[in-house]
């Protein structure tokens, strides 16, 4: 019941229980509903998601409005969320018993932004895989998020409209869908590339057909690392199918690298013969030249005892001469 006009104060685990209770029951009913269920308090974790939330945080009109919405994402209000083609319905369960719709329309991105962003992306996406995860270098998250020039729509090409009697351009209940908006974009980025109706292969394509191209011209030039076909039957022993031609060929090349290889063999066996011939005869020379030493010693120690013995012969003779003389004498 409201106090002087103004809403009665609901707290978050009422809000819960309430969101909770509306749940269970239009899920009997219909099966294919899809809510915006948060692990924790936080909106988005994926580089999608928040660039999402920022953009519209990012918009004066929004920022003093989007942010009553937080509340009602955290206690699971956003009870059905689905995003089509430049549209966005959900149903919202508010203070009334039954839940507010929703519908957000969003413009399809301009094709002449659309041509700029896929020319700028030329080389620098390596895979979608990257592009969804978020993975890209900062100069494209830049041009992502650009205001009026980037992927993200800006509030003039946003329109929508809530069953709620609230007065606001904006509700609550809107703010909760554009938020849950970001919390879906978590669990699938190819939904907004379908909201926006523009086809992410074509930033893909686009990448890869430039990088073909540079590989096609890489290949056109010839590169001396590459093993031709006979150069692989010589280095792995092994034949290669090849056309009669080409057969002949290698054969031809493969005798000829026969050839030189046992003409350098004979060449080595030579060079190894003539390195051993001096070795001998380093050897016989060496042992020449010790004989002729060795003579010359042994002659020179017989001309040096000769006069020795000489010597001692003729001493004697000279004293017998003396003793001779001494006799006469007397």
């Amino acid at each position: 019941m409201s106090y002087w006009g103004f809403p009665r104060y609901v707290s978050v685990g009422e809000k819960q229980q309430r969101a909770k209770r509306k749940l269970e029951q239009l899920m009997k009913k219909n099966k294919d509903i899809k809510p915006v269920i948060l692990a924790g308090n936080t909106l988005a974790k994926t580089w999608w998601g928040k660039a999402w939330n920022k953009n519209l945080e990012g918009y004066a009109d929004y920022s003093n409005r989007i942010g009553r919405g937080r509340s009602y994402v955290r206690c699971g209000s956003v009870l059905d969320l689905q995003i089509r083609e430049g549209m966005i319905t959900s149903l919202v369960q508010g203070s009334d018993s039954s839940p507010y719709s929703i519908k957000i329309t969003i413009n399809m991105l301009e094709r002449n932004i659309w041509e700029e962003v896929k020319d700028f992306c030329k080389g620098k996406l390596d895979s979608m895989q990257e592009l969804l995860m978020g993975k890209f270098p900062k100069t494209l998250d830049e041009l992502f998020t650009a205001h009026g020039k980037g992927l993200f729509p800006s509030p003039k090409e946003i329109k929508f409209d809530c069953s709620c009697p609230d007065w606001a351009s904006m509700c609550k209940h809107i703010a909760a869908t554009l938020y849950g908006v970001g919390a879906r974009l978590d669990d699938d980025p190819n939904l907004f590339f379908l909201l926006r109706k523009i086809e992410i292969d074509d930033l893909i394509s686009e990448t890869v057909k430039d990088k073909t191209e540079e590989l096609l011209t890489r290949a056109k030039r010839k590169s001396s690392r590459i093993i031709e076909d006979q150069d692989l039957s010589s280095v792995f022993g092994i034949e290669m199918d090849t056309t009669p031609d080409t057969k002949a060929k290698t054969k031809a090349k493969i005798k000829g690298k026969d050839v030189a290889q046992k003409k350098a063999s004979t060449a080595t066996k030579t060079s190894k013969v003539s390195t051993k011939k001096p070795a001998k005869k380093s050897i016989s020379t060496g042992k020449k030249k010790a004989a002729l030493k060795s003579a010359k010693k042994t002659s020179k120690a017989n001309t040096v005892k000769k006069p020795v013995q000489k010597a001692v012969k003729k001493t004697p003779a000279k004293s017998k001469k003396t003793t001779k003389k001494t006799i006469k004498k007397k």
